[in-house]
């Protein structure tokens, strides 16, 4: 045993048990739920399954169809939901989050190397693996369905309906095309659920899965425009254009698909790159489109259909209503480090539970620059090291960025600043330690993310006095006051006095500069007066048992609304209807539908969040009587300039080499490499990932181990 790792916690063992029983589950039930996936267009799906099911399911309570529809299709997501709640409340529990034996990534790290597919990016084979089994259960259905619908369709049939047979064949196609768009709404919505139980089940961060949303974005507009133009295809060739306008009672509802597909199409025009780097904002705003069109395909296509998209939307309904109540608390603005290279580093007060993971995030809002606009940035602070403190680095490049540096950059900044925060965000474990080298490779914004990493380890090193992998930071700048970006390496206090036992290389290129700047001017520190509503950043759910409390409000409010529902079906809807489904409104049906699942979402979620931020108020309270007072900026004694200055800033400065009018040549850096193990992490420009990524993927180093790290600025 390595002498400076510390053993495995007791119970650590039961618990890898108990969580490998959890994965075996929750992976049972999602291959269930494929099958179904995969079953959905066969014949003996729907003249065997779907019928014996639905004789099994029909009662009074949830009618004909909504019954088989939530046990086959919403349930199975949300259970796997609940299991990942449990499954990351016993790996949190057993503290053996943060360090990774090698063994099995080694056995994945063949499926793990970049590679780069024009239109994807730089994604891994397991991606590009999972990417193209999706495509193929996609084109499985429209392939199965079209096979047995036209196979019906002859000519005699055609006729019989006043139809030739490319018009019933069209008509049919149509049909199919939003049955099979429906599938990729069903895990739209995911990857964006930040807070989610399941994308950390899996190992991934909603940030890092940004991508998969992109992708399933353009695949269900892409399934549901077609849907739509060869609708109206069909009617124009069969002059029935009327068919347009018509809002039925009951069944599908035309107009308001129609409603809903010109919602998406608006949103949808502003999600490409072009348009959102250039127009943020309009990408901003128009992408609330989204609840106008899911609200009118709820209308359009029935509860009972929607329902199987429910799961994904569902969780993403929780987890934005928490960040709603969230958000409505401002958050205590503690200091600032003002750079010369219009860059700021904001200190904010946290609760010592609030523990988070190198690379995480956290969205910001300041209202005073705008009330609706949440921007997103990497935490440049270590929980570990940091306990009551969390940190973001802010460079002025868009006018949001821009407003709120000048207003802190001032030469008379304000004494106090409203902020809210939702998050943090971020991977629930890291794996860095088990590499002997951590290569580091940022161009000019893209070095944010390294040093939350670098403060952890200097943790890990200097406090703990655990091994870590040495560092090396190659950084690309275009000028040299960019350079003071790496002042930000070492927290504004809270750091160790030496680091003797972190090895730390900063390789910095100044690609526009051939030589130093005359004089390089220093970081000012700021700080602010709080608000007596200010208060520390708090977690959610509590600091102890947040996946538990997810759990809980997951499992009421989905039970409220089964409840809610189906008293309402039973009392009201089904005396009058009967379970025909041909006298009841559909239009009401999902409008109602819709609302309770709102209600119970917010009913489950407030009473969560009252019930743990009161817990958290009577721990802080406890907490601060026990404090010892320390000095604050208001005390007489307290100096600012002096605690910048007690920094160990010299011992950094050692470990940087500047080279001047010359750019970074990676691939010497990189396969002069001898260690057994090299973490190579790349965050920066498209261009900068993607030459690290061609490098590691070459096969001409077996040691190199890539990864590309989001990053928000």
């Amino acid at each position: 045993m390595d002498p400076q790792r510390s053993p495995p916690p007791r119970g650590g063992g039961s618990n890898r048990g108990i969580r490998a029983a959890i994965a075996a589950a929750a992976a049972a039930v999602f291959g269930g739920y494929l099958v179904l996936l995969v079953g959905m267009p066969t014949n003996a799906y729907k003249q065997t399954w779907l019928p014996l099911l639905r004789a099994k399911t029909t009662t009074t309570y949830f009618g004909t169809n909504q019954g088989a529809t939530f046990l086959v299709f919403t349930s199975p997501l949300l259970l796997i939901a609940l299991l990942g709640c449990v499954y990351l409340h016993l790996g949190k529990k057993s503290e053996i989050n943060n360090i990774k034996s090698g063994d099995g990534e080694n056995r994945l790290d063949i499926w793990k190397r970049p590679m780069i597919i024009k239109g994807l990016g730089i994604v891994s084979r397991i991606e590009l693996a999972f990417f193209l089994m999706f495509i193929a259960l996609l084109i499985w259905n429209l392939a199965t369905y079209f096979h047995n619908d036209f196979a019906k369709i002859t000519p005699k049939s055609a006729a019989q309906s006043g139809h030739k047979v490319w018009e019933a064949k069209l008509d049919m196609a149509a049909l199919r095309l939003g049955l099979v768009g429906n599938i990729a709404l069903t895990f739209l919505f995911f990857p964006v659920t930040r807070g989610s139980s399941v994308l950390q089940f899996l190992g991934l961060t909603s940030e890092a899965s940004v991508k998969y949303h992109i992708w399933l974005g353009h695949i269900v507009m892409t399934f549901f425009t077609a849907h739509g133009l060869a609708y109206i295809i069909f009617w124009a060739s069969t002059h029935q254009l009327s068919q347009m306008v018509k809002w039925e009672n009951t069944g599908v509802s035309n107009l308001a698909g129609e409603l809903s597909l010109l919602a998406g199409l608006i949103l949808w025009a502003t999600t490409f790159p072009r348009i959102r780097r250039r127009m943020f904002e309009l990408f901003f705003y128009t992408h609330h489109l989204y609840i106008l069109f899911l609200f009118f395909f709820v209308l359009h296509v029935g509860i009972s259909f929607a329902s199987i998209m429910l799961p994904g939307f569902f969780l993403f309904l929780i987890d934005r209503y928490l960040r709603f109540l969230q958000s409505r608390q401002h958050v205590r603005l503690v200091s600032a480090r003002v750079l010369p290279c219009h860059t700021v580093e904001l200190n904010f007060s946290k609760s010592k539970g609030v523990n988070y993971t190198p690379t995480s995030i956290m969205f910001i809002n300041v209202p005073s620059i705008s009330k609706l606009q949440w921007h997103p940035f990497t935490i440049s602070s270590s929980s570990s090291l940091e306990s009551d403190k969390i940190s973001v680095i802010i460079k002025g490049e868009g006018k949001w960025t821009t407003k709120l540096n000048d207003l802190i950059a001032s030469p008379t900044p304000p004494d106090r600043l409203d902020v809210s925060i939702e998050g943090p965000y971020g991977p629930a474990s890291t794996d860095f330690l088990r590499h002997d080298l951590l290569v580091m490779v940022g161009g000019g914004s893209g070095v944010t993310p390294f040093i939350s990493i670098i403060r952890e380890l200097i943790h890990t090193a200097e406090t703990l006095n655990r091994r870590s992998p040495r560092i090396l930071l190659i950084a690309a700048f275009r000028n040299s006051a960019d350079l003071t970006i790496l002042d930000l390496i070492l927290p504004i206090s809270g750091a160790p006095p030496h680091l003797s036992n972190l090895s730390l290389q900063v390789e910095a290129y100044v690609t526009r500069e051939k030589q130093p700047a005359p004089e390089k001017k220093a970081a000012r520190a700021v700080w602010f007066k709080p608000a007596p509503l200010d208060a520390p950043l708090t977690a959610t759910l509590g600091d102890d048992n947040n996946w538990l409390w997810l759990a809980a409000i997951v499992a009421a409010s989905f039970v409220i609304y089964l409840v809610s529902i189906g008293t309402l079906t039973r009392f009201y809807i089904y005396p009058v209807d009967r379970n025909s489904n041909k006298v009841y409104a559909s239009a009401a049906r999902g409008a109602l539908h819709v609302a309770f699942v709102c209600a119970a979402v917010a009913a489950a979620a407030t009473a969560g969040f009252v019930w743990n931020k009161a817990r958290s108020a009577a721990t802080q309270i406890r907490s601060m009587e026990g404090a010892t007072p320390t000095a604050s900026p208001e005390s007489c004694c307290y100096n600012a300039d002096r605690e910048m200055e007690s920094l160990p800033q010299q011992s950094l400065a050692e470990s940087v080499n500047v080279h001047y009018g010359e750019r970074p040549d990676l691939k010497r850096y990189l396969f002069e490499r001898k260690e057994s193990s090299v973490g190579v992490l790349v965050c920066g420009p498209k261009k900068l990932r993607h030459q690290v990524a061609n490098i590691c993927s070459s096969g001409l180093a077996e040691n190199l181990h890539f990864e590309s790290i989001s990053f928000s600025w």
